[in-house]
């Protein structure tokens, strides 16, 4: 099961059950642990994952943090579980104090449905004061999701994810303060944008005027971007069983209105297939074409040649279809998007057959007649 699937999962089971978990034991055995084992950890293997692990702290001797997930026989991440209930912001001191006085890199402060990720940013070895990363799962965010996979066994990087999360901490300090501007303009903001457009003198008046102003710009902005984005999607030409976008077009999903709906995921796999062929073809010659059953990534709009398919209809298993020259569809089950780059060499095979046989040059007849052909096919 992909990640993505197996921490939703998860989610939908710590909504449903979290009223029959009364105690901070069974908050760790029922939510955190599983949390854990979609990880990629052994929760059962004892140089990997070490419950109640021993932290020294000056003269308070066998002090414990809840967990400790360990790598190349060193703490990598310190994690701290309390009752699904409790507010975390009350006791962040303590895993705060435990950070301080190991090796680990990382520290996770969790009651089973928050997650907050902590690292030592701002001073070496001493844990920051704010998460730079939160993940809820009652509001489950697919761009949070991708950045918790940075921590799986499988992908972690220590000094990659370090920098991960001094991107993630100023990305979200960032967005506090562009939404505190765009609510309550702050008088030194207000003077700034109102010098670009305006060459009086700002006194207090007009800094009235300009702080409703800008308030007003803000929200007409806003609006005017999701409303043409909106258009855009609409006025696309679409066949009557189909949704295409060209290969520059917008990454949200897409509901076409007839059934079909263009997922993230959809749309990650064709990235990762157009990542994979512009090595031989150019990248503006790949496009896609989505269905009710599968979704079709094509070479050349005009001739709609097959390069291959994605079934990620069904949450539970996903293929990927290979097309070999006798145009037979061979489907094998891929674990993660990832597993896509295990078949590059089959994509790129398929896609310069095509090219060699179908290419731009070989004229309108032979365009026409396949274009005929792929219809019938559909």
């Amino acid at each position: 099961m992909d990640f993505k699937d197996e921490i939703k999962q998860l989610g939908e089971k710590v909504c449903k059950n979290k009223e029959l978990v009364r105690t901070e034991e069974a908050t760790k055995i029922a939510f955190i642990m599983p949390f854990l084992r979609a990880l990629g950890y052994d929760t059962t293997n004892p140089s990997e994952v070490v419950p109640e692990y021993t932290c020294d702290i000056g003269t308070k001797q066998g002090e414990k943090i809840d967990c400790a997930i360990f790598k190349d026989g060193e703490p990598l991440i310190l994690i701290e579980c309390k009752h699904w209930g409790q507010n975390l912001n009350l006791h962040d001191n303590q895993l705060l104090r435990y950070f301080h006085v190991s090796k680990a890199k990382f520290a996770i402060l969790t009651n089973g449905i928050e997650y907050l990720f902590y690292s030592d940013l701002a001073e070496p070895n001493k844990m920051d004061e704010k998460p730079f990363l939160e993940l809820n799962m009652e509001d489950i965010k697919d761009n949070v999701i991708e950045e918790v996979k940075k921590f799986h066994k499988s992908y972690i990087d220590v000094d990659a994810l370090s920098c991960t999360a001094s991107e993630l901490k100023y990305v979200k300090e960032l967005k506090s303060v562009i939404n505190s501007e765009m609510n309550n303009p702050s008088a030194d903001f207000v003077r700034v944008l109102t010098k670009q457009v305006y060459s009086g003198i700002i006194n207090q008046k007009q800094l009235d005027i300009f702080t409703s102003l800008i308030k007003r710009t803000f929200s007409q902005t806003i609006n005017e971007i999701i409303s043409d984005r909106l258009k855009s999607a609409l006025n696309t030409e679409k066949p009557a069983q189909e949704t295409q976008v060209a290969p520059d077009s917008a990454s949200t999903s897409i509901d076409s209105g007839n059934g079909i709906v263009t997922t993230e995921e959809e749309l990650e796999g064709f990235r990762i297939v157009k990542a994979i062929l512009r090595k031989q073809i150019s990248a503006d010659r790949v496009f896609y074409r989505d269905t009710q059953s599968y979704f079709n990534i094509l070479l050349d709009d005009s001739i709609r040649k097959i390069v291959c398919r994605l079934y990620f209809n069904n949450p539970a298993k996903k293929f990927i279809a290979l097309f070999g020259q006798d145009s037979k569809e061979n489907k094998i089950e891929i674990k993660t998007l990832d597993d896509i780059y295990l078949h590059s060499d089959a994509l790129i095979q398929t896609a310069l057959w095509h090219n060699s046989r179908f290419g731009k040059d070989k004229g309108g007849s032979q365009e026409a007649s396949n274009v005929a052909e792929v219809k019938q096919e559909a």
